[in-house]
C-alpha cells in the first residue's frame, strides 16, 4: 500500500502523543521516522514506531528528556541522553556541536545514554544546514549486539554506523550515511515482514555459514551480520566502538547491558571558513565533483551520484507518489494505534 507523508506524519504523531510523548516531541520522532522512509530507508522509518512505543511503556526510552552536561569547555563537550528518545537527545547535541562550531572553528560532542538515534544521516544533514561539515561515529551499548566480527560466527559487535556530512553551495549536502556492517537490522526486518530474502552476503547462520533467509536471523540461536569487506569493516567497527562506546563514557557492546537500549554518537563538527575562504572551498568541491561526474560511465544508461543524490532523489519520488508500506507493517502500526486509540488514516 501506499500512504502520501502528511497524512502518515500526523498518524505517528498521534500514536506518540497518546503513548505518552508531548506533541512536540511527538512531531519531533514523527518527522524523521517518516523522512527516513521519504529518503528510501524503510529500516529506519515507521516500522520502528511498534517497538518505539514498547520500549516506553517499558521505561526503556523515556519522553520529555534533555541532553546533561557532564564536561563542557569552548570546543568539547560530553553530554548523557539521559534514556531520551534519539530523535530529541540527537537534535539537542547537534545543535550544541553547530554552537560550539561557529564559535571556535572546530567542536567535538560526545553523546552518552541516547535512546536509538534512528537515521543517522539526520544528524550531519542538521550541521550541512547551518553550514557545517561534521563527521560521526555510532554505537550501541548492549541490546543492539547483531555483527560477528570478521573470522567469527557470533554476534559481537553494533551496527555501528558512520555518516558525514558537507554543505554545498546552492545545492543538497554531499551526505554519507553508512554502517561498518553489511546490512542494518531494520532492513533485514523490512525483508522479514515483506517475507523477501535479504541479498547475499549480509548474513550468517547460527553455525556461521551464509544464508539469505531473515527468519534465520531472528531464530534462537540467532544468525548474526557480517562486517562490509570483511576485515576492513571489522577495522571500522572497532573503531566506532571506542570513539562512540569508550570516549563517550557509554561503553563498547556489552551482553551486560542487553536490557538496554542505548546509543552512543561521538560527533566531530569544522566550520570551513576557519579554514579558507568559503567561496574557494565551495569552488573547490565543485571541480572535484565535475571531474569525478565526467569519467566514462560503466554502462550507457549508467549514472555516477554523489553521496546523498539517490536519497535526494528518492525523497522528490516518495513525496510525489506516496510511501510504499508492507501490509505487516501496516498491520503492526494499526495494531499499536488501536491499542492506544488512535485511528487509522485514510491511504
Amino acid at each position: 500500500m501506499k500512504i502520501k507523508h502528511d497524512r502518515l506524519c500526523p498518524f505517528i504523531t498521534a500514536i506518540f502523543t497518546k503513548a505518552g510523548c508531548s506533541i512536540a516531541e511527538a512531531e519531533r520522532v514523527a518527522t524523521h521516522l517518516v523522512e527516513a522512509n521519504l529518503v528510501g530507508h524503510d529500516s529506519h522509518g515507521v516500522i520502528r514506531v511498534p517497538t518505539y512505543v514498547q520500549w516506553l511503556k517499558a521505561g526503556k526510552v523515556l519522553a520529555g528528556r534533555s541532553i546533561q552536561i557532564v564536561f563542557e569547555n569552548d570546543a568539547i563537550a560530553v553530554v548523557d541522553g539521559q534514556l531520551g528518545f534519539g530523535q530529541t537527545i540527537g537534535e539537542q547535541a547537534v545543535q550544541l556541536g553547530i554552537e560550539k562550531c561557529k564559535k571556535h572553528g572546530v567542536a567535538v560532542i560526545a553523546l552518552r545514554n541516547s535512546g536509538h538515534l534512528g537515521r543517522i544521516g539526520d544528524w550531519p544533514m542538521q550541521a550541512a544546514q547551518a553550514g557545517i561539515l561534521s563527521l560521526h561515529f555510532v554505537n550501541t551499548t548492549g541490546a543492539g549486539i547483531l555483527v560477528a566480527p570478521f573470522g567469527g560466527t557470533q554476534r559481537r559487535l553494533s551496527a555501528n554506523p558512520i555518516a558525514a556530512g558537507i554543505p554545498m553551495d546552492g545545492a543538497a549536502p554531499i551526505l554519507l550515511d553508512i554502517s561498518a556492517c553489511t546490512i542494518a537490522e531494520g532492513k533485514i526486518r523490512v525483508a522479514f515482514n515483506k517475507g523477501v530474502d535479504v541479498p547475499e552476503g549480509c548474513i550468517i547462520d547460527a553455525n556461521g555459514q551464509p544464508t539469505t533467509d531473515p527468519k534465520v536471523f531472528y531464530a534462537n540461536p540467532p544468525g548474526a551480520i557480517l562486517p562490509i569487506a570483511g576485515h576492513k569493516g571489522y577495522g571500522l567497527a572497532m573503531l566506532c566502538e571506542v570513539l562512540a562506546g569508550a570516549l563517550t563514557g557509554g561503553g563498547c557492546s556489552n551482553p551486560a547491558n542487553a536490557d538496554k537500549v542505548l546509543n552512543g554518537m561521538l560527533s566531530i563538527y569544522l566550520d570551513s571558513s576557519f579554514f579558507q575562504k568559503d567561496a574557494d572551498f565551495a569552488a573547490e568541491i565543485q571541480r572535484f565533483i565535475n571531474y569525478v561526474k565526467s569519467s566514462a560511465k560503466a554502462t550507457p544508461d549508467g549514472d555516477i551520484l554523489m553521496p546523498g543524490e539517490i536519497e535526494e532523489r528518492t525523497k522528490a519520488k516518495r513525496t510525489r507518489e506516496g510511501i510504499d508500506i508492507d501490509a505487516t507493517t501496516w498491520s503492526q502500526l494499526a495494531a499499536t494505534a488501536k491499542s492506544l486509540g488512535v485511528s487509522e488514516p485514510g491511504v
